[in-house]
């Protein structure tokens, strides 16, 4: 006993105690699916998973000529263009305005970090109700202003923005308290010494703040940008991918390819590892370009 003591009482050894359940769980959650997935992907296999034969790359090749993916494919981008730089710039912006402690800046915080602890069903349904053409409050006070009964959900070309705007609203707060508790870590005499030199609130902001948070600003932009791209939540219980697939995610098309009466195991799985892929270079990227500033 003593010897297993001596043995893990190093600070190496010890490190692997408490970290070992976070890799259990990553490799029974993340790695095994994630290998069975790429398995999965060269085969063609029904939901039952009663059957499989073996088609090499005939799931990614189908996949690259499915016009439903590659609009899939195409919404997931928009999505992420409207979503990603209110997450991390909006939020950014928030932060500083709130980031000193006192009473209004605590209940601003509260405010909009409310929405992140709900569920996503809850707010789906709660927002489909607010918005809906015929009960929906949004809808009646626009009507009462003479702009005409608006169909939120189910008009294309505008769906997309309603839904990405209750993405937005959802997740903003997350990003916002991280910035503020990163903002709140910078040193006050930098503010103290900037001011003795006569910069302005916007100076201060730009050449102290921005600079001394931007590990967290990457580290925003990086779980963004790949949770932008996975968004399924939010979609499927708003629109499920309507009208006319307007609003469908790539993540939204997997599901339905999996789980639906035209359902495909393998040619799902042959999606997820290309959407795989794209995350994995983006988010590459951003590192090698985050260490490059560092």
């Amino acid at each position: 006993m003593e010897k297993m003591i001596k043995y893990w009482n190093k600070p190496s050894r010890c490190a692997y105690v408490f970290v070992a359940p976070s890799i259990i769980l990553l490799v029974l959650f993340n790695v095994i699916p994630l290998a069975m997935a790429f398995g999965l992907s060269f085969f063609d296999v029904p939901i039952t998973m009663n059957t499989a034969e073996f088609i090499g790359w005939g799931n990614f090749v189908e996949a690259f000529h499915d016009a439903r993916f590659l609009n899939s494919l195409k919404i997931t981008a928009i999505f992420t263009g409207l979503e990603v730089p209110v997450q991390v710039l909006g939020a950014l912006i928030i932060a500083a305005l709130i980031s000193k402690n006192n009473k209004r800046n605590k209940l601003f915080r509260a405010v909009y970090f409310l929405p992140v602890i709900c569920s996503a069903t809850v707010i789906g349904i709660m927002w489909r109700m607010i918005l809906h053409s015929n009960i929906g409050f949004i809808t009646a006070i626009l009507q009462s202003m003479g702009l005409g009964k608006i169909n939120f959900m189910n008009t294309p070309g505008l769906t997309l923005f309603v839904v990405s705007f209750i993405s937005i609203w959802r997740s903003f707060g997350i990003s916002a308290i991280i910035y503020v508790t990163a903002i709140q870590q910078v040193s006050p005499s930098l503010y103290e010494a900037a001011e003795m030199d006569g910069a302005g609130k916007v100076r201060q902001f730009m050449h102290i703040t921005v600079p001394s948070i931007r590990p967290t600003f990457w580290y925003i932009l990086m779980t963004r940008f790949a949770g932008a791209l996975q968004i399924f939540d939010i979609i499927y219980v708003t629109t499920n991918g309507g009208p006319n697939y307007t609003t469908e995610s790539t993540v939204s098309y997997i599901y339905s390819r999996a789980f639906s009466s035209n359902s495909s195991m393998g040619y799902a799985s042959s999606m997820s590892v290309i959407l795989f892929v794209i995350i994995m270079v983006i988010t590459v990227i951003m590192y090698r370009k985050m260490n490059k500033e560092e």
